[in-house]
Parts: structure tokens; sequence; C-alpha cells
């Protein structure tokens, strides 16, 4: 009678956690984001730009779902910049909270181990930013925002070839984050298939808590190359580049798209204008949906919004258009996230605001890459758009 009684408390238990996602006619979204650690602007991105489109949907009574109208609630939870974290936050927001759907998190250092836990908890997860293949690779719940490095890498190996007339490249990158060591051996690897072996001249490491980066620039600078690829987060960037101008180097450098945060120019400044990297969107000269965004985010929040801010708002919409897409909620979460990542895995085109995107079988959207310049204002400056063939 004893294991009856405590069986029957733990199913009422169970079925209570499994209503909190629908008290009151909420849906439960989560986002997995780097509040504070190394990389905190990108947090915050996500996080005000998922709270200025929760508004417009709140204030118009939520979303509709069938017949039904559910108000929204976002629960943040801060992965700190560290994979271990980012672990620990997915299993808070899947096993605790019992959100629908994860939005994030964003770097694939912390999109990679996060989303094996997704994928295994059976619980759809979007990551806005992460561009390694792992994050999506073989994971049928985990989707992505973002172009691919497969693709960025040779997008940084032309434009660098053909704007610089370079022949010969130096890489920097931090062997323990998985985007930067990932997207630098792309980078390597498409280099020399264009310009020969050994056209890369210095292929330096280092490690993401590191401050001095005199040792690995005094190589590279020796080895005179034409130009420094560094496919390294934004507040490393600005580090590397000022000591390598102190160290005397006067050529170009070429970024990826995680130079693309709003502190980049505060932390950087003169170093970094006139350089060049490619990105999700350029916010200056934007037109349509995409400029309304940008002007609303900066009228919110006093700057104008990043790369990532961008595409954590397409990265909402497209799991809020998924859950519109299962035509109804059952109020069992297992049984709604399946809907959800069912729905997500047959959106075949999207039109957001960071562009036009088809989504392939493994849950990676096939959209364009920007090539943006900083200009002396400190703005990102569209130079050219390049889509996949």
């Amino acid at each position: 009678m004893k294991k009856f009684f405590w069986w029957m408390l733990n199913v009422i238990f169970i079925l209570g956690i499994v209503s909190l996602a629908y008290a009151g006619n909420t849906i439960k979204i989560g986002f997995n984001i780097p509040l504070t650690g190394d990389i905190p602007k990108v947090g915050e991105a996500s996080k005000y730009a998922a709270e200025m489109l929760k508004e417009d949907i709140n204030s118009k009574g939520g979303l509709k779902v069938g017949d039904k109208q559910y108000k929204l609630e976002f629960i943040y939870e801060d992965n700190e910049s560290k994979a271990e974290s980012a672990v620990s936050a997915a299993l808070k927001l899947i096993e605790r909270d019992q959100v629908l759907a994860i939005i994030g998190p964003n770097s694939s250092k912390q999109a990679i181990p996060a989303g094996q836990i997704c994928n295994d908890n059976r619980t759809p997860m979007i990551s806005p930013w992460s561009t390694n293949p792992d994050t999506t690779k073989d994971r049928p719940w985990v989707f992505r925002a973002a172009f691919l490095d497969p693709f960025q890498g040779p997008v940084a190996v032309n434009f660098a070839s053909k704007k610089f007339g370079a022949k010969k490249a130096a890489v920097m990158f931090a062997l323990d984050n998985d985007y930067s060591k990932g997207l630098a051996e792309i980078f390597k690897t498409e280099w020399e298939k264009k310009h020969g072996p050994g056209s890369v001249v210095a292929f330096e490491t280092y490690a993401s808590k590191d401050q001095d980066f005199s040792a690995q620039l005094t190589k590279i600078i020796s080895a005179k190359p034409d130009f420094i690829f560094l496919p390294d987060n934004y507040n490393e960037v600005a580090l590397i580049v000022k000591q390598a101008h102190d160290l005397g180097w006067k050529g170009p450098f070429m970024g990826s798209d995680a130079w693309g945060s709003a502190e980049l120019m505060n932390l950087c400044g003169k170093d970094c204008v006139g350089q060049y990297f490619s990105t999700h969107y350029a916010a200056a000269g934007a037109t349509g949906a995409t400029k309304e965004f940008i002007d609303r985010y900066k009228a919110k929040y006093g700057y104008i919004p990043d790369d990532v801010a961008a595409l954590t708002w397409d990265a909402t919409r497209l799991v809020l258009q998924a859950i519109q897409d299962a035509g109804h909620l059952t109020g069992n979460v297992r049984k709604d996230r399946k809907l959800i990542r069912d729905a997500l895995a047959s959106i075949k085109e999207f039109d957001g605001i960071t562009g036009k995107m088809r989504f392939d079988k493994q849950g990676d959207p096939i959209k364009c890459a920007v090539i943006v310049r900083i200009s002396e204002k400190g703005e990102f400056v569209f130079t050219e758009s390049v889509c996949p063939k």
C-alpha cells in the first residue's frame, strides 16, 4: 500500500510539472545565453531582441495557436560563456522549467555540448549564432539560424585573395574554442587549395583566457604574410589587433562573424577601423523589415543591434512559427516538443531580417553571407554579399 501511495504522489508531481508550461495559457521558451563570462554582450543582445519580440506579441494578446491565444514567457538562463554551464543551463530549462523549446546557446563552444543534451532529451533547440557543423550534425532536435563555417571559410578566402591581392596568409585562433579552431582549420584548407601548400605561412594558437599575444604575433609578423585571418571573439580581437599594431604590423586583418558585436568598437577603437569581416547582416544601409528592427532596437536600448541580436530575433520567430504551424498544443510537454520539432523540420523557407533562408535535412539554413568594412565612424558598412551556388 505504501508503494502505491508513493507511486501516486510521483505521478501527481510529474503531471503537475508537465502542466506548468501551460498554466494560465502561457507558453514557456528557454534561452541558454552568456549573460556573464567572456562575451556578455552576446547574451545581452539576445535577451534584448527576445524581450522586444515578446512584448510585441504579448501586447496583442499573445501567440495564436489554432483557436487559442497563449501568452509568452521567456526564461533566461546564464551559461557564463562556458561549455559546462551551457549543459547545466540546458538541463535546468528542460527539467526544472519544462520549456517547450530552447533558443541558444550562441557560441559553438557552448552550443555543441548543449545541443547534445537537447537532442538526448528530445527538446527542440535552435542556435542563433553557432556556425560549427557539429552543433546540428546527426541531431534531429537541433537547428540553427546562422550559415555554417564550411561556407564562411571559403567566403573569407575568396574575399581576402581579391581585396588584398593576397598570396600568403597567417591565421591566429583560440585552440580551446570549437568555433575558432574549426573555422581556422577550414580557412587553412581552403586557402592552400587556392594558393598552394605552404601559403599559410603562420598558424598560431592561444588559449581563450590569454591576454598577451606578443609571442604569436612576433612569429606571424616575421613570416611576412599579406594579411592576418582572425576567426576569434570580439573581445580577443580587440586585444590581438592592438598588440599587433604595437609590434609594428601595418597590414590588413580579415575577420569572421564573431567580430560582429556592438561592443567591438568600444574595445578596439581606431585600431579596427578599415578592417573587414564576414557576417550575417549589415546594419548600415539596411532597408525594409531589417531597418525597422534596427531603428526600434536602437530607440529602445540605445545602440545599433549586432548580428546576434538580429539572428536571435529570427531564431525565436522560427520557433514561434513552428508552434503556430503545429496547429494546436496538447498540454503535454513531451508531446508538444515533438510537434514543434516536426514543424521546425517542415519549414522549407523563411524570410528573416538576416535574409531569406532555406533549410537542409540537417536543420541548417542555406543563406547568404555579408562582408562588411568597419568605417571611420565605427559602423559595419556593407561591402558585398556572397550567396551559396
